[in-house]
C-alpha cells in the first residue's frame, strides 16, 4: 500500500455535501478505522447556503486495509449524505492543457513554474489560434497545437480543441490570455475544468480592453482576476484576484505592463490551488480550503 521503497503514498480527497451534523466525526471515524493517517484537514460550514466544505490528506503509512475497500467504504459515506467528493493520489498530477493568443507572459510563468516543481501539474500541451508562442512551448519540450481560427471557423476550431484535450487527457484547460471568447456549448462542456485570467479587476471592467477603462475612470487600483469560465463573458467564480497600486501618472501602456506581474501571479496561484483540490464551488462563488 505504501510508495517506493516503503515510503508513504499521500492522498487528497475533497468532498461538499448539505451540511448537518455528524459529517466529521462520521469521516473521522472512516479514516480513523482504517488507518489513513491525517497529515493536513481544512473545512468549511457555510451557513449562508447550508453546504459544508472539506478537503483532507492523509498517508497510508499505517493504512489497515487496501485503498479499494476503505474507498468502497467512502462512497457509501458519501452516498448517504449526498457528498460531491473528488479523491486521487497526490502524486497523480493533473493533466493541464494551456491555451494562448499572443501574449507569452502568463504562458512563461505557467511554464516556468511547472519545469521548476512549484506548480502540482503535467503539463501536455500548448494550444494556440497564433503560431508566436510555439518556439517557447517547444524549448520546454510541450507539444504545440496551432489551430487557427476565423468567426467562420470557430465551431470547427473549438471541435479540435475539445479533441486535443480528449486524446491528451487533459483535466483542465487554462486560458492563459487566450484571446477569444469559448462558445456557449464550450463553455458547458468545460464547466469547472476551465480557467481564465481577465487582466481586471473583476466584476469592474468586464470585456474588451479593461485597461483603457480603468484609466479613462482614472482608477488607483488595477488588478487581475483568475476564475472559472462560464457562458456569461467574465462573470464565473472568482478563485485569485491581485492587485497593484498606481497614480494619475500611470499611462495606459504602462498599466499593460504592470499588469503582466498581477495576471501570471494571479493565473498561477489560481492553478495551484485548483490542481491541490482546493477549490470548491458554491453557487456562484467559491471556497478555498
Amino acid at each position: 500500500m505504501s510508495g517506493a521503497a516503503g515510503a508513504p503514498r499521500s492522498h487528497i480527497l475533497a468532498f461538499q455535501c448539505p451540511d448537518r451534523l455528524g459529517v466529521v466525526a462520521r469521516f473521522s471515524g472512516l479514516a480513523l478505522e482504517a488507518g489513513a493517517f491525517i497529515t493536513d484537514m481544512s473545512n468549511f460550514s457555510d451557513p449562508t447556503t447550508g453546504t459544508f466544505h472539506l478537503r483532507c490528506v492523509f498517508d497510508d503509512r499505517q493504512m489497515t486495509v487496501p485503498m479499494d475497500r476503505f474507498l468502497s467504504r467512502f462512497v457509501a459515506l458519501a452516498s448517504e449524505f449526498s457528498m460531491d467528493y473528488r479523491f486521487r493520489a497526490q502524486d497523480n498530477l493533473p493533466r493541464v492543457l494551456l491555451a494562448v493568443s499572443k501574449f507569452d507572459h502568463c504562458l512563461s510563468v505557467l511554464l516556468n513554474k511547472w519545469r521548476a516543481g512549484a506548480l502540482p501539474m503535467d503539463v501536455v500541451g500548448v494550444v494556440s489560434n497564433h503560431s508566436d508562442c510555439q518556439s517557447m512551448a517547444e524549448w520546454y519540450g510541450v507539444p504545440f497545437h496551432h489551430l487557427p481560427i476565423t468567426p467562420e471557423t470557430k465551431p470547427q476550431q473549438e471541435s479540435q480543441m475539445l479533441a486535443v484535450m480528449g486524446d491528451l487527457d487533459a483535466d483542465l484547460l487554462v486560458l492563459a490570455r487566450y484571446m477569444q471568447i469559448l462558445s456557449d456549448d464550450l463553455c458547458e462542456q468545460l464547466q469547472g475544468r476551465a480557467i481564465n485570467i481577465h487582466h481586471s479587476f473583476l466584476p469592474g471592467f468586464k470585456g474588451a480592453k479593461p485597461y483603457h477603462q480603468a484609466y479613462e475612470r482614472g482608477v488607483k487600483v488595477i488588478g487581475a482576476t483568475a476564475h472559472y469560465v462560464t457562458a456569461d463573458l467574465d462573470e464565473g467564480p472568482i478563485i485569485v484576484q491581485e492587485v497593484r497600486a498606481i497614480d494619475h501618472a500611470v499611462s495606459v501602456q504602462e498599466m499593460i505592463h504592470l499588469g503582466h506581474d498581477t495576471e501570471a501571479t494571479a493565473l498561477s496561484q489560481a492553478v495551484r490551488l485548483h490542481c491541490e483540490e482546493r477549490v470548491q464551488l458554491n453557487g456562484n462563488r467559491t471556497v478555498i480550503l
